[in-house]
């Protein structure tokens, strides 16, 4: 089929991924049909306020990505809160939960994760929470008030989040992390306990490599019995500890799977007319292996190949990986290699300094920066990543130098 003959795409999933893959498409002149199917009754929205922004400024917090009005000038046509049940590949068509069938050219599943489930706490059900959509997000605004105590299960990204929003809320605060480093999947060891100062600078009470025996209710409260026997009791808890990929639906398409939906480098599946993107996808990388990536950025860039990919149009040389969280008042961005050989700091990696104080980090494998940091140095985050694009060699004695403008030494 030649691109000017798909006369329809499908898109499951109302989030980043689809979101962007409807923008991508029409910037490149797609001019078929384009159906967008979301499970949740909102239009697409950003999720990385949902564990700031929209939990501390809900009435000023703008998250929604595109509007009903631009999805109409956009020519979209949306269907919410009707998700979908099954694909048939053979015929090209999904089935909804309302028994409806819509046929497809080309289909992308965007379709995210689930917040991976601890059954135990789940049973317990009043006080427990789990922050993965708006309800979520919504539902923790009452929560978070002065002098709550609140555990938090998981010393990632999102329980740090979490942590910093709360003691902004002057709730008390404990965070349960059974790992030995906090943030230990996307954070070399100097950030991570930089991290952690900065946490219990600011009154956290964290626990590493503390594993939780039982839980149950006591009145009003929740009672968290940690493996060496000790109580902690809260007024709730939000757990955290990593998302399930939504990929049922692919695998019971009998498309390939592991821990998500396999694709290749145009993030098609094994089957050429349906590709994913997004936290549901694990991709094929230079390296020959396949990786999820779940970051925003990530969802922006596999709708982008997708939407290139169906249109025909190269895709660009890919920019090195990039995140960024905001904690306790500190921004902080990732770019490259996480787990580059070693970390190297422009500045003063202080972990009792003043939260509004900055510094670079440096990561250098084989002599080359293969990975960079900024710790409230958002301007500095360009210059690392075009460090890392032109493979530069790590030259000490003129990076360190702060007298130095990093910007006049990227050429």
């Amino acid at each position: 089929m030649s691109q000017n003959a798909i006369e329809t795409i499908v898109i499951v999933g109302a989030g980043q991924a689809g979101a962007s893959a409807i923008l991508e498409l029409r910037a490149n002149k797609y001019e078929g049909k384009i159906i967008l199917v979301g499970d949740e009754t909102h239009l697409p929205y950003e999720r990385p306020p949902l564990s700031k922004d929209v939990i501390l400024k809900p009435e000023e917090t703008k998250i929604e990505i595109l509007s009903e009005q631009k999805l109409a000038d956009l020519g979209v046509e949306t269907i919410r809160g009707n998700g979908v049940v099954k694909i048939n590949s053979d015929a090209k068509t999904i089935e909804l939960k309302n028994g409806d069938i819509v046929a497809y050219d080309k289909l992308l599943l965007a379709t995210g994760g689930a917040a991976r489930r601890l059954p135990n706490f789940d049973a317990l059900g009043k006080h427990v929470y789990t922050l993965r959509n708006l309800e979520d997000s919504q539902a923790l605004v009452p929560v978070l008030q002065a002098g709550r105590r609140l555990i938090l299960i998981g010393g990632g990204v999102i329980g740090l989040e979490l942590a910093s929003s709360a003691r902004y809320k002057d709730c008390q605060v404990t965070v349960i992390e059974m790992g030995p480093m906090v943030m230990g999947r996307s954070s070399p060891r100097v950030l991570s306990e930089f991290l952690l100062a900065q946490q219990r600078l600011a009154g956290v009470d964290v626990r590493l490599s503390t594993a939780i025996a039982d839980c149950k209710l006591d009145g009003e409260e929740v009672v968290v019995t940690l493996e060496g026997g000790e109580e902690l009791r809260a007024d709730a808890v939000v757990y955290g500890i990593g998302i399930v990929p939504n990929m049922q639906l692919a695998a019971d398409a009998g498309l390939d799977v592991d821990c998500a939906i396999k694709v290749n480098e145009n993030c098609q599946t094994s089957n050429a007319d349906i590709y994913a993107a997004g936290d549901v996808a694990t991709q094929l990388r230079d390296c020959g292996n396949h990786r999820r990536v779940e970051t925003w950025e990530n969802a922006n860039l596999q709708a982008g190949i997708f939407a290139r990919h169906v249109m025909g149009v190269e895709h660009p040389t890919p920019n090195p990986a990039w995140f960024w969280t905001d904690q306790l008042n500190i921004n902080y961005q990732f770019v490259g290699d996480m787990a580059a050989e070693q970390w190297v700091a422009r500045g003063d990696v202080n972990a009792e300094q003043r939260a509004d104080s900055s510094f670079v980090l440096f990561g250098v494998s084989n002599d080359i920066i293969v990975g960079g940091i900024t710790v409230n140095a958002a301007k500095e985050m360009r210059h690392l990543k075009k460090l890392i694009s032109k493979n530069a060699a790590f030259e000490a004695d003129k990076y360190l130098d702060l007298s130095q403008d990093l910007r006049k030494l990227v050429k």
